[in-house]
C-alpha cells in the first residue's frame, strides 16, 4: 500500500501565500494611489479699473492642472482701492500708481512667495480711461505709464496695462458667466451677459441668425471646448448709470437755469451742483449752456413715471438703418434665451429687493420703484442710516434707469423679464468681465476639447480593486479545488 504524498501541501500553502500577498499588495497601490494629495495652486491677478474705482481680484487653479481642466475660481474677497478710478488722476499721473499700493501688498501677502514670480498679473481699463483717451490722449498715456511703473516694481510677473475695448468688456463678461456656470464645457447652451458700470453698459449673447453680415462691428467669434460661438456684443459709452445720469441733468439745465425740479431724486431732498463739474465730461461737454451761472440747485420731487419719461430722453429711438436696432441707431439681433444681469444690475436692484426676478415680475418691479421714488428724503434716510449719501439718494434714479434700458433700450418684455439672473457671484466669483479677461490671455480655455481617458481615474481605480478581488477569489477557488482533488485520490490510493 502506498502512502499519500504530503508534497502538495507545501505547493499549496506557498501559492496561497503568494496570492493573498499579490491582492494585498494590488489593493494597497490602489488605495495609495487614490488618495487625495495636499491640493497646490496656481493663481492670477486682474486689476478692473473701472470708472468710479478699482479692484483687484485674485484667480486660483491646481497647479497640477494648468491647463485644460484645471477650474479657475476667485480666490479672495474683492480689493476695492481707496478713492477714485485711475482716470480722475489726469492731473496726478503717479497718484494713480500710489493708489494701487495696498491692494497689491494684500495680493502679496495673500499669494506664497514661492509662486508669486510666475503670478500673472494684468491691468484692464475700460470706460472711464476711454472717457480720458478721448478728452485728453496724452494724459491717459500718462497715467498708464505711471501705473505700469508701480505695478512692475513687484515680484509679480507683470503682463502689461491695456484699454479694453466695449467689445472686448462685454465678450469677456460673457466668458465669465458661461465659464462659471459650466456651459462651456458641457457645450450646453449659453447664457447672454448683461453689464452695467459707471460710465458704459454692455449687452452680449449668442445669436443663431447673427453672422455678422449686417453689422460687422458687432461680431466677436470664440472657439471653445471644441464649440464656435457667434457672439453679437455692443458696448454703449456715455450709458453706463453715472454718465446716464449726467445726460439727464445736461437735459434739464440747457436754458442755464439756477434751479431744477429733478423727478429722480426724492421730494425734500436738495442738492447744489457746479456746472463746470456737470458738463467736464466728453458725454455732455459740448452740450454746456453759454452764460450759465456758476450753480444750480437740484431739488427732488420723487415721481417714478416722470423719471422714466426724463431717462426716455436721453435715448434716440427714431434712427435705425438695419433690420432691427436697440437704440442709438445701434443693431440689436432679437433677444434669444436666458442673461445673466451683473456689476450695477446686483448692487442697485439687490438694494431695491428687486433682484428676484422670478419673484419679482416687471410690473411688480414698477409698482416698487414708485413707491421708493416717492418716500421723502428724511424718511429715507431713517431708513438707512448707514448708507452713504451719494449711493441712497441715486438708487431711485438707478433703478428707474435699468429698467427703462432694459425694457425701452433692449427691448425686453414682460415675459423676457423673466429670463434675467441678478448675479452678484457665481460659484463663488464675482461676475464681470476679469476673470473672463485672464482665461483668454494665459489660454486657460482650449479651442479643442481636451482629450480624455476613456475611463476617469476613480473608475479605473475601483475596476483595478474589483478585478483584483475576483481573481483572488478565483485562484483560491482554484487551489482549494484542486487541493480536495489531491486530498481524494490519495484517500482512493489508501
Amino acid at each position: 500500500m502506498k502512502e499519500a504524498s504530503p508534497g502538495y501541501r507545501p505547493v499549496t500553502i506557498f501559492v496561497v501565500v503568494i496570492g493573498v500577498i499579490a491582492l494585498v499588495a494590488l489593493v494597497t497601490v490602489a488605495v495609495v494611489q487614490n488618495k487625495p494629495l495636499t491640493q497646490k495652486y496656481k493663481y492670477g491677478i486682474v486689476l478692473d479699473a473701472g470708472s468710479s474705482h478699482t479692484a483687484l481680484y485674485i484667480y486660483k487653479w491646481p497647479a497640477e492642472k494648468d491647463n485644460n481642466t484645471g477650474r479657475v475660481t476667485q480666490a479672495n474677497e474683492t480689493c476695492k482701492v481707496k478713492g477714485p478710478g485711475i482716470s480722475s488722476y489726469a492731473s496726478n499721473p503717479q497718484g494713480a500708481g500710489e493708489s494701487l499700493r495696498a491692494c497689491m501688498l494684500e495680493a502679496k501677502k495673500f499669494i506664497p512667495a514661492s509662486r508669486q514670480e510666475e503670478t500673472p498679473l494684468y491691468l484692464g481699463a475700460t470706460a472711464g480711461m476711454r472717457l480720458l483717451n478721448m478728452e485728453n490722449a496724452s494724459a491717459s498715456d500718462s497715467v498708464f505709464k505711471a501705473v505700469e511703473e508701480a505695478l512692475d516694481s513687484y515680484t509679480f510677473s507683470y503682463r502689461g496695462a491695456r484699454l479694453l475695448t466695449g467689445l472686448e468688456e462685454g465678450a469677456f463678461g460673457w466668458v465669465t458667466v458661461n465659464y462659471l456656470d459650466g456651459r462651456l464645457t458641457q457645450g450646453q447652451k449659453t447664457i447672454g451677459a448683461l453689464d452695467l458700470g459707471g460710465a458704459s453698459t454692455q449687452i452680449s449673447f449668442v445669436s443663431p441668425n447673427f453672422d455678422g453680415s449686417e453689422s460687422p462691428n458687432n461680431l466677436m467669434m470664440f472657439r471653445l471646448y471644441g464649440n464656435d460661438y457667434n457672439l453679437y456684443s455692443h458696448s454703449f459709452l456715455c450709458y453706463g448709470k453715472d454718465q446716464a445720469l449726467r445726460q439727464t441733468l445736461a437735459h434739464q439745465t440747457q436754458s442755464g437755469q439756477s434751479i431744477v425740479n429733478d423727478p429722480c431724486f426724492h421730494s425734500k431732498y436738495s442738492k447744489v451742483w457746479e456746472y463746470s463739474n456737470l458738463y467736464d465730461t466728453p458725454c455732455v461737454a459740448d452740450r454746456k449752456p453759454d452764460n450759465s451761472p456758476t450753480n444750480f440747485t437740484l431739488n427732488g420731487s420723487g415721481n417714478f413715471q416722470q423719471c422714466q419719461q426724463l431717462i426716455k430722453s436721453i435715448f434716440n429711438f427714431t434712427q435705425c438703418k438695419y433690420s432691427r436696432c436697440s437704440f442709438n441707431g445701434v443693431f440689436q439681433p432679437e433677444l434669444q434665451g436666458s442673461f445673466g444681469a451683473f456689476s450695477a444690475y446686483y448692487y442697485v436692484l439687490d438694494f431695491l429687493n428687486l433682484a428676484d426676478t422670478s419673484r419679482v415680475s416687471l410690473e411688480k418691479a414698477k409698482d416698487k420703484l414708485k413707491e421708493y421714488c416717492a418716500t421723502p428724503w428724511p424718511e429715507l434716510q431713517k431708513q438707512h442710516p448707514k448708507t452713504k449719501e451719494k449711493y441712497l439718494s441715486e438708487y431711485c434714479f438707478s433703478g428707474t434707469y435699468i429698467l427703462t434700458l432694459l425694457t425701452e433700450g433692449y427691448n425686453f418684455t414682460a415675459d423676457t423679464y423673466k429670463e434675467i439672473t441678478v448675479i452678484g457671484k457665481m460659484q463663488g466669483s464675482d461676475a464681470g468681465w476679469t476673470l473672463g479677461y485672464m482665461l483668454n490671455l494665459t489660454n486657460m480655455i482650449p479651442a479643442e476639447a481636451p482629450d480624455r481617458p476613456p475611463i476617469a481615474y476613480p473608475s479605473y481605480v475601483s475596476i483595478m480593486v474589483i478585478t483584483g478581488i475576483v481573481l483572488g477569489i478565483v485562484l483560491l477557488f482554484i487551489v482549494y479545488t484542486h487541493s480536495r482533488t489531491q486530498c481524494s485520490n490519495t484517500q482512493k490510493i489508501v
